[in-house]
């Protein structure tokens, strides 16, 4: 009988918690559980209700016993770069702060006055993003800090909670843009800038260690069964990476959902100038690899549109409205900060058109084919410059996330880039957290052996490039953003 695996999910306003075992040498996977989750003004700064989420981790597993399970693995993947102080009593020292909160947006250009971006970028091999760790400690209230025993990433806090049992996780640490690439430590010089200590954060731990169980204080008060606790890849986005049936050479990825994470998978990290010119991350990643990738919008405009349509129509409705339209009517710079987080998406779009002389989109059709089309022409930009930067094509692209169910912006993509591209499976992030947990326990031999497994038990569907006339419109697009010119399409 298969062993029982539990991958504890959660994202920025949502998490589940998902069931697994093998059963017929394939995967089965079901939710459990699911909760809300999301940020709220506390003492003037944006929090995560951090309790919350440990709370809601025991009701799951409450469910879980219920289904007559008595004894099982568990793994914790979330979002990156957020933190909880914890005092010498091992008690969180005040609720996170969110990586959205504005505290922030001027740490970079502060403290790289002092240290120059070419530096801190040869050293960590991260990119640039204002709400990374580094800043966030920059802006950090120094009186808190000093009180702080732990420095605990999110996914460790809650795996502390639960076991009692304190570890930073590497792939989630990687973006904290503190760990020196070379020592695969946290660097001393960028620690000693934000006035931390590396004893402020437990050991370094890779995905595969066990943690321990869960203490038995959550016994006592809760019946829930006998549960390991495996530190899994603990990034998000490490974990989708893991659960990516990707096989052979030249193989990109793109993990599809709010946000866009196209990249590859390395042995060695690529920190040269032209990564950092095109501001690409080395993140680590599970079993020796790293995670070179760009961070592109995503599905943020999407889903935004569909919010300010008051929800009228579902993301299939949209998909096939759109589907009805010309895509490429107009370009847009999706990674533009003014599409972050604007009062208003749909304004911002027609607004954006409007000032760059374009044809403006009006039906939620329209709309939507504007966002699909050209999130595919930045995909195909960015594997161009991706082959360009390790000096080799990229052959075939895997679409994982919530992104590989749209099928329309599969093919435009494929189209574009001029390579065949799977897509699926859309739960890749629980599954490579589930991954992790049955490589640990013997059950898969591998990360080959377990990439197999979801090729052998999930469906997808490969999209071949169309025999389209877009010749050339690749190449204005990759002018517009170059030179941000004046567009008539």
């Amino acid at each position: 009988m298969s062993k029982s695996y539990v991958a504890v999910d959660i994202g920025a306003s949502s998490g589940r918690l998902m069931l697994s075992h093998v059963e017929n040498g394939k995967m089965q996977i079901e939710e459990v559980h699911r909760f809300k989750n999301g940020f709220n003004q506390k003492a003037g700064n944006d929090r995560w209700d951090i309790d919350h989420l440990v709370n809601e981790v025991i009701a799951g597993l409450e469910k879980v016993k219920a289904k007559g399970i008595d004894d099982v693995q568990l793994g914790i993947d979330t979002w990156a770069v957020d933190y909880v102080l914890v005092d010498k009593d091992g008690n969180k020292l005040a609720d996170p702060i969110s990586y959205r909160d504005k505290r922030t947006s001027t740490a970079i250009q502060k403290l790289t006055t002092d240290l120059p971006r070419e530096y801190i970028y040869e050293k960590t091999g991260i990119q640039f993003q204002d709400f990374n760790t580094l800043y966030q400690l920059y802006s950090e209230d120094k009186d808190l800090l000093a009180k702080a025993d732990k420095i605990l990433m999110i996914p460790d806090y809650i795996g502390y909670k639960l076991t009692n049992n304190a570890v930073t996780e590497v792939t989630n640490a990687s973006t904290t843009q503190m760990l020196n690439l070379r020592e695969g430590l946290f660097d001393k010089d960028l620690l000693k800038k934000v006035n931390v200590t590396t004893d402020q954060f437990p050991k370094l731990v890779d995905p595969g260690t066990v943690l321990g169980p869960v203490c038995e204080q959550w016994h006592k008060d809760h019946d829930i069964p006998q549960t390991e606790v495996i530190t899994v890849a603990t990034h998000d986005t490490a974990s989708a990476v893991v659960g990516t049936p990707g096989k052979g050479e030249h193989w990109a990825f793109l993990s599809s959902g709010t946000w866009s994470l196209l990249g590859a998978e390395l042995n060695t990290p690529e920190n040269g100038l032209d990564a950092f010119h095109e501001n690409y991350t080395n993140e680590w990643g599970a079993y020796g690899t790293y995670r070179f990738l760009k961070n592109i919008m995503g599905l943020w405009m999407a889903q935004c549109i569909k919010r300010e349509l008051n929800d009228q129509y579902s993301f299939a409705e949209l998909a096939e409205l759109a589907g009805q339209e010309q895509p490429f009517q107009q370009f847009i710079d999706v990674n533009d900060k003014r599409f972050e987080n604007p009062e208003n998406m749909i304004q911002e779009i027609q607004d954006y058109c409007r000032e760059t002389e374009q044809t403006i989109p009006e039906t939620p059709g329209q709309l939507m084919m504007a966002v699909y089309s050209n999130l595919s022409l930045f995909y195909a930009n960015e594997i161009e410059k991706l082959g360009q930067i390790l000096d080799e094509p990229i052959e075939k692209l895997n679409i994982v996330g919530g992104g590989s169910n749209v099928a329309l912006m599969n093919q435009l993509t494929s189209t574009l880039a001029k390579i065949p591209v799977i897509a699926g499976p859309s739960e890749a992030t629980a599954i490579g957290n589930i991954l992790v947990q049955m490589i640990t326990t013997g059950e898969v031999a591998n990360l080959a052996a377990a990439r197999q497994l979801v090729a052998d038990s999930c469906d997808l569907k490969t999209y071949q490039p169309e025999n389209k006339n877009y010749d050339g419109i690749l190449q204005r697009y990759q002018a517009f953003l170059k030179h941000k010119l004046t567009q008539t399409i």
